[in-house]
């Protein structure tokens, strides 16, 4: 089959398309799907420039998320059979076998959730991996409630658009930031009530602002660095801050955070596969399912802001690491 192969750590024109031997079903619980179209995410820019987690197996096949039909099942598969639409997030992080960026995936059914029926393989494929990081981190570590305010930022983002339709599901407000009236209709378009233009405004005191002084119940930080600990005035006491990113000791500043007693948690959604977590993965693949309802029942939409062809996979990387995407980014297996 064909697959875009990261050769090396380092520069985008490391990503090399190949012919690779097929991979195969080896447990009964396994399902091999014919691959339609593959998400890119930060994760996968990230691994290609620094290494990947299993460095003894290189080179191998990035992209953790996949969409496509199902071509053969394992013998204890009950959920799924030939011809069915599927989509996941599953591999992709450099183990042997695994990886989206090719024709051709295995993969656990519990990870395996059936393909929105209103969805494209494209746009389906660019769903799963910022589905499960919001609704993990709003519902799961944030705790998000019915009548309360959160903040979340880069809401015109892969996990930011997502998220803030999932904070108003639950019966929430939602400020955002944003870099651009054109995205501060897009986040409106998705539910936001007020965003945050942050290069013209300070957002933890827009913040404030919109609270009365109060400052939100829930804070989502997708971002990292300095805007990290900036979030916290913008948060009310005992109130909870959510990361997807490790604390930068380099602007490292706890005072607020301390004073104001807040709960901060740290979500990475690749813990269930790099841990091998099965009552996680199966939680993840639950979320897909039950994503797959509200999406087909217009609840729930996904922005799909570019795609490419598999063999344009380092062109797809480049336009990533601008950090100025709307939505997200596929790419189209033939």
């Amino acid at each position: 089959m064909k697959a875009v192969l990261m050769t090396a750590a380092g520069e985008p024109e490391v990503l090399q398309l190949q012919e690779v031997p097929e991979p195969k079903i080896q447990t009964d619980t396994e399902i091999l799907v014919r691959l339609r179209a593959a998400g890119i995410n930060p994760i996968d820019t990230k691994l290609r420039r620094r290494g990947n987690f299993y460095r003894d197996q290189m080179p191998a096949i990035l992209g953790c998320d996949g969409a496509g039909i199902v071509e053969a099942v394992g013998a204890a598969v009950e959920r799924f059979q030939v011809g069915d639409e599927v989509y996941f997030c599953a591999g992709g992080l450099g183990k042997s076998g695994t990886g989206n960026y090719a024709q051709l995936a295995v993969v656990e059914e519990r990870l395996v959730a059936p393909k929105p029926t209103s969805l494209s393989f494209a746009e389906a494929a660019a769903a799963p991996l910022v589905l499960i990081t919001a609704w993990e981190a709003l519902y799961d570590r944030g705790r998000l409630e019915a009548g309360q305010k959160v903040l979340i930022h880069a809401g015109a983002g892969g996990v930011g658009h997502v998220a803030i339709q999932l904070a108003k599901l639950r019966g929430t407000q939602v400020c955002t930031t944003v870099s651009s009236q054109e995205k501060a209709r897009l986040v409106r378009q998705l539910g936001a009530d007020y965003p945050i233009l942050y290069k013209q405004t300070d957002f933890a005191e827009a913040a404030l602002n919109w609270t009365d002084g109060e400052g939100v119940d829930l804070a989502f930080d997708t971002v990292g660095s300095k805007v990290f600990y900036d979030t916290f005035a913008a948060v009310r006491l005992y109130g909870d801050v959510v990361t997807l990113l490790e604390p930068d000791s380099t602007h490292a500043n706890w005072k607020i955070a301390r004073q104001r007693n807040l709960r901060i948690s740290l979500e990475i959604m690749l813990t269930p596969l790099l841990q091998g977590v099965i009552g996680a993965q199966q939680h993840q693949g639950d979320i897909l399912k039950h994503s797959s309802s509200l999406i087909d029942e217009g609840q729930l939409k996904i922005h799909l802001g570019q795609t490419f062809p598999l063999q344009d996979a380092a062109a797809a990387h480049k336009i990533l690491e601008t950090g100025s995407m709307t939505g997200k980014i596929a790419l189209i297996i033939e």
